[in-house]
């Protein structure tokens, strides 16, 4: 397949190809192969939608499987065996043992469409219009969910005003100097602040998109704890570092709190196929029949791919293999900035971390450093203010040996460069 075909036809909105200007055609585990052989290690993981690997052998035998049998590929939202199984593991293997309580709301298979039904809920609940999201969040490219990003390249794409939103400080660069939660907590008590109430309060626990920005277990405990003394909706985005992404199955869950509303979709399915759900207290869900709807908020193959991944959670074990693979990504990136530059930074947990370049004179070392990684071998891309973080998000299954093979691709790629 020549790529003048995509390069021809295709739109102009085409973004990751860009970064990675080849075809690919099968994957596997922690590699993705290109049509003349080429294999890469993928340290992207479909941007967080991979969490279990390229194509895992228990979950494709159990899509082949259904496949086979004629399962229903499309059913709206009516009652199937498929989405049976998927609550029911997503119960058994996850909210009981938590002893979480949540209703589970299907909403069209994009994390954005999650992100849509959240911020309408709790417009409708608590009978406000307003939202508070935070500065650097992402939050999806709809307009309900664009209105509550922060980053202005993608803003400018809505070709509209993004109204009803007001952005509070995370506490991260000269904003992490203030009290942020003094001031969010004197705006919402100021009756002549001049922003109107919110509904709810829309974050991600770490900014993923927004350069690996990892907000404390404090600051998240004050933030719920903020929530419940104004009578405010705390909704979780944890579409790309949930699902065991921080280490923990939900990345709030080493705050030791609960949200009232969660989003997740990506890694959710279990393969990379589209889903997402929200989770949503029982005394929230106020919604009436079809009243948040859409065609595909039925996907069955990813109901099946879902359950199977629930179901296996436990039995892999990937809190206790995580604690390992972060120490060896922490200590690896941590020998690359004292070996090339201090004024290079690291910040993350879990499986995702982030090399922050922006303290560098040249903005665009990074890009070569990238594309240099990309020849030898790599799929790893950047994020963050301007675009000067380099994301770490490999697979969790992601093997010792592929950490460090990974590793080594790109301080032979910053050695060419620093």
């Amino acid at each position: 397949m020549r790529k003048e075909v995509f390069e021809q036809y295709e739109s102009e909105v085409r973004s990751y190809c860009r970064a990675f200007p080849t075809v690919f055609t099968r994957a596997k585990g922690s590699y993705i192969e290109a049509e003349d052989g080429r294999r890469y290690l993928d340290f992207f993981a479909g941007a967080g939608a991979l969490n279990y690997g390229h194509n895992p052998d228990f979950v494709k035998e159990r899509l082949i499987a259904y496949l086979q049998s004629d399962g229903i590929m499309h059913a709206l939202d009516m009652y199937t065996d498929a989405k049976g199984k998927f609550i029911q593991a997503l119960q058994d293997n996850i909210l009981l043992p938590r002893k979480f309580n949540y209703r589970i709301q299907f909403t069209g298979p994009t994390g954005t469409n999650a992100v849509e039904a959240a911020l309408k809920i709790a417009r409708k609940v608590k009978g406000r219009s307003n939202i508070f999201a935070f500065q650097g969040g992402f939050h999806g490219m709809s307009l309900g969910s664009l209105a509550c990003t922060g980053n202005q390249y993608n803003r400018k794409g809505a070709g509209t005003t993004l109204p009803n939103v007001t952005f509070m400080p995370y506490p991260f660069g000269p904003m992490a100097q203030i009290d942020t939660i003094a001031y969010i907590d004197a705006v919402l008590s100021d009756p002549s602040s001049g922003i109107d109430k919110p509904a709810a309060m829309l974050l991600e626990t770490v900014q993923a998109e927004g350069g690996v920005v990892v907000a404390s277990a404090e600051w998240l405990q004050k933030i719920r704890a903020l929530c419940d003394k104004h009578d405010i909706l705390m909704i979780v985005d944890d579409i790309q570092v949930g699902c065991g992404r921080t280490g923990k199955f939900f990345s709030f869950e080493r705050a030791g709190i609960q949200p009232d509303i969660i989003t997740l979709s990506k890694s959710i399915s279990g393969c990379g196929l589209p889903l997402a759900i929200v989770l949503l207290k029982p005394e929230i869900d106020k919604w009436g029949p079809g009243e948040h709807n859409g065609t595909f908020r039925g996907n069955q193959l990813a109901f099946v791919s879902g359950a199977a991944a629930l179901e296996r959670w436990p039995q892999m074990q990937l809190e206790q293999q995580m604690q390992s693979k972060a120490q060896l990504l922490e200590q690896g990136c941590k020998q690359l900035i004292e070996r090339f530059d201090s004024r290079l930074t690291l910040r993350g947990l879990g499986m995702i971390w982030g090399i922050d370049f922006s303290a560098m004179s040249d903005p665009d070392l990074i890009e070569r450093v990238l594309a240099t990684c990309f020849e030898n071998g790599l799929i790893i891309e950047n994020c963050g203010r301007k675009g000067q973080v380099m994301k770490f998000l490999p697979p969790l299954v992601a093997s010792e040996a592929e950490l460090k093979e990974g590793l080594d691709i790109i301080e032979q790629a910053m050695q060419k460069h620093f």
